[in-house]
């Protein structure tokens, strides 16, 4: 007879069924960003570059109107975050592409005009489901987020572009918020570049690269304008 590990217990087995049973996924827009060139730069330089990017994404949100109310805290990973907007009026998926990604793109031109460390960054949105647990959030609609976010296309793009910043827009968003053609959304300024695989399904993604000609008036930020770590000196 088959024992089961020493490390199983039927309360925490019963425990963990009951917390699967309770999933009950909810809709958000998924942004999520990511640092070019991160692996190649010393721990002090990362950490730099993370508070750049930090206050950049938070300063861009309430530069368009996204407060926290209406949006989950950042989640890190290391050289890059992800943002979960919740389905809210205040929170549109055409602020976030025509507010949102050229506002942090004018930031990150503006912070490498005068700073030695340079950032870049690669930026994806998808909309879906997502569930929570007690250790945070998950589901395929985040996976999908990643894998295109971290497509060799999109890091390709990134590498050929001149502006700070590129965006990777799954296809399910692009057939229906892009193509319609809303105010400050070109659709033949995006092109399918990316394809990633979820299991045995291919999934689309389609890449922009943004110009400071894109950007759109916005109130300013409570914060200002961004503060930036200071770089070591180069003497």
């Amino acid at each position: 007879m088959t024992r089961p590990p020493q490390s199983w217990h039927p309360l925490r087995a019963n425990g963990r069924d009951a917390e699967i049973r309770r999933l009950c996924p909810v809709y958000r827009t998924i942004v999520a960003v990511d640092i070019e060139g991160s692996t190649a730069r010393t721990d002090a330089a990362k950490a730099r570059l993370r508070a750049v990017m930090y206050d950049l994404l938070e300063t861009a949100l309430h530069a368009c109107g996204i407060a926290e109310k209406h949006r989950d805290p950042m989640v890190d990973r290391g050289d890059g975050a992800f943002i979960l907007v919740r389905a809210v009026d205040h929170a549109p998926k055409t602020l976030l592409l025509t507010g949102f990604i050229p506002i942090l793109n004018d930031l990150l031109a503006a912070h490498n005009a005068n700073c030695r460390d340079q950032i870049r960054l690669r930026a994806a949105v998808h909309a879906g489901e997502v569930n929570y647990d007690r250790r945070g959030c998950f589901g395929e609609a985040i996976d999908l987020t990643f894998r295109l976010l971290d497509a060799p296309a999109a890091k390709t793009a990134l590498r050929d572009a001149a502006e700070p910043l590129i965006l990777v827009v799954s296809d399910p968003l692009y057939q229906s918020v892009v193509r319609h053609g809303y105010h400050g959304l070109d659709e033949r300024r995006f092109a399918r570049l990316v394809q990633v695989e979820i299991g045995d399904q291919a999934h689309h993604g389609w890449v922009t690269r943004l110009t400071t000609s894109q950007v759109l008036p916005h109130r300013p930020s409570r914060f200002g304008r961004p503060v930036s770590v200071p770089a070591e000196p180069t003497g």
